[in-house]
């Protein structure tokens, strides 16, 4: 079952056939775990050099961790794989000042795709110059904005949008640097809510048809207007380059129609991002040494085939950089047993997060792994499901995992792979703060985004006393 769109049939057992019962509940997979986190003898999880206990003591649970020294391996892996593609963060995995200077500082560009997540690169300091704007409706005011600073690049997704750009560009007297963002009818292998490429969906000028042909003749002749090139992007969570070699085929011969029309080359390919990482046990994401070299061919490959020069070409890694950096801590609130029939029973493991803190298991049913983290066990494993506070019977954090038939109330859960799409999607459901997020290195706690308080959302609330508008 895929990682991102699994949902569990009625099967003979109520633990999903990927999972297998550890013959060791305390073991760490290292593919699913940040470079620093380790046991200690005593049992105790660490990151970054800090005991789980004492990261709880100090900022709470729920709460999320971000190991520095695995964020900055991932980088300089993608950056050595990539050499001499453009590589851009999506900031949509995860964004803040502090994050957005770590990629400054790594000399890698920026994806935005919202006037937000623009807001808070611009407020880090970040060169407008290496930032690229996404988004299938962008406001006027955030196209604007976009064009005063200076953006690097805006990834245009409808004909609306092309006028819209054309008309600020005459407004401000500037030309604007601008790629379409082509949808190629690839169906990633991944959940339908996170495969952006087939032709039913909301982004981009579809190659079938000549839709995308005439939109980037349309930029082409636009005088306030600078095509650089073309974007496809085929979706999320992808494990291999199957459908990046379609996908390329494809936007490429809109390259060569592109030649044949004008005379003229495009210059730029963005492949967009979508590249998985491990949640479980059973996923085999590649890796950024064997991504590299296997998309280089494909596009030299379809490059030559078209009789067309090799594009410069870019990416936008988010969650296989931000991804396994991190890690989610709750406590246990409450343990119970379910008995379902036979010899058959499930142990439900309550937690003091839930939904509101990661929406991905209740949106597309995506799974995760999940340790006892503020101790070692012996006592056997048995099959569990971390469960939220939320009043809703979706509230699901990891369906299935094998955790020690011990594990009570008070107990640290650690949930691997939470550093993307998990803060980033969060919301205050049940009116539930969100939580911190903090990154370890060398034994030192910094914190990137406090805890939400109660007394935040309260001022939001025009009706209580103590709020922003009284």
């Amino acid at each position: 079952m895929h990682v991102a769109g699994s949902i569990h049939a009625d099967v003979a057992s109520p633990a999903p056939v990927w999972l297998e019962k550890p013959s060791d509940a305390n073991a760490l997979d290292p593919k699913l775990w940040s470079i620093s986190t380790t046991r200690a003898d005593s049992g105790e999880l660490r990151i970054g050099g800090l005991g789980v206990n004492e990261l709880v003591e100090r900022v709470g649970t729920p709460a999320y961790v971000i190991d520095e020294a695995d964020f900055w391996e991932r980088v300089e892996r993608w950056k050595g794989a990539f050499d001499g593609w453009q590589i851009y963060y999506a900031g949509k995995a995860f964004l803040t000042t502090k994050i957005a200077r770590w990629i400054d500082k790594a000399g890698l560009s920026l994806d935005v795709c919202s006037l937000g997540e623009l807001t808070v690169a611009l407020a880090a300091g970040f060169d407008p110059a290496r930032i690229g704007m996404h988004g299938n409706n962008k406001t006027e005011q955030e196209l604007r904005i976009g064009i005063e600073k200076g953006v690097g690049r805006i990834i245009l997704d409808s004909f609306d949008e092309i006028e819209r750009v054309e008309r600020l560009a005459q407004e401000y007297g500037v030309v604007v640097p601008v790629m379409i963002r082509a949808t190629t009818g690839v169906e990633a292998h991944t959940h339908e809510y996170i495969a952006t490429a087939h032709d039913d969906q909301k982004f981009g000028f579809a190659t079938t048809g000549g839709t995308a042909l005439v939109a980037l003749m349309r930029c082409y002749h636009s005088p306030r207007l600078n095509l650089l090139g073309v974007h496809s992007h085929i979706g999320s969570q992808i494990y291999d380059t199957d459908g990046f070699e379609v996908a390329a085929r494809r936007t490429l011969k809109l390259f060569k129609q592109f030649q044949d029309a004008t005379g003229e080359q495009i210059t730029t390919l963005d492949l967009g991002g979508g590249f998985g990482i491990a949640y479980t046990s059973a996923d085999t994401p590649a890796d950024p040494e064997t991504l590299a070299p296997a998309l280089r061919d494909i596009i030299i490959h379809e490059s030559r085939g078209y009789g067309i020069d090799v594009p410069e070409l870019s990416i936008e890694p988010g969650r296989a950089i931000i991804g396994s950096a991190g890690t989610a801590l709750y406590q246990v609130g409450t343990v119970k047993e379910v008995d379902l029939g036979g010899s058959e029973s499930r142990t439900y493991i309550s937690v003091d997060g839930g939904m509101s803190d990661n929406i991905r298991p209740a949106l597309y049913g995506a799974e995760y792994s999940a340790v006892l983290g503020n101790r070692a066990s012996g006592v056997a494993p048995k099959l569990s499901r971390v469960v939220g506070l939320h009043c809703e019977s979706g509230d699901i954090l990891v369906r299935d995992v094998f955790l020690p038939g011990d594990t009570g109330i008070g107990d640290i859960i650690a949930v691997p792979a939470s550093g993307a799409y998990s803060r980033s999607m969060a919301s205050n459901y049940n009116h539930t703060p969100r939580p911190p997020v903090v990154s370890v290195a060398d034994g030192k706690i910094e914190t990137l985004l406090r805890r939400e308080t109660l007394e935040d959302m309260l001022r939001l609330d025009v009706g209580y006393e103590g709020s922003a508008d009284e």
